[in-house]
């Protein structure tokens, strides 16, 4: 199986959580998410579940022969 788009799919789940976290706490103007805190809170679970996606593919390779 490759792994590349598994990468790729956590890498952009990494990047939405954290301009989701952003924007959530009023850094990132210009969405209707701006200083909404419900969207820091959802862009932060996003952010650890790509890093946990990407943990997993890096672990898949390992145990490939």
């Amino acid at each position: 199986m490759k792994r590349w788009p598994v990468v790729f799919f956590a890498v952009l789940m990494i990047a939405v959580g954290v301009i989701w976290f952003f924007q959530g706490i009023g850094v990132l103007p210009g969405s209707f998410m701006t200083g909404d805190p419900k969207w820091a809170w959802i862009g932060g679970i996003v952010f650890i579940v790509g890093l946990g996606v990407l943990w997993f593919a890096r672990g898949a390779k390992k145990g490939e022969g």
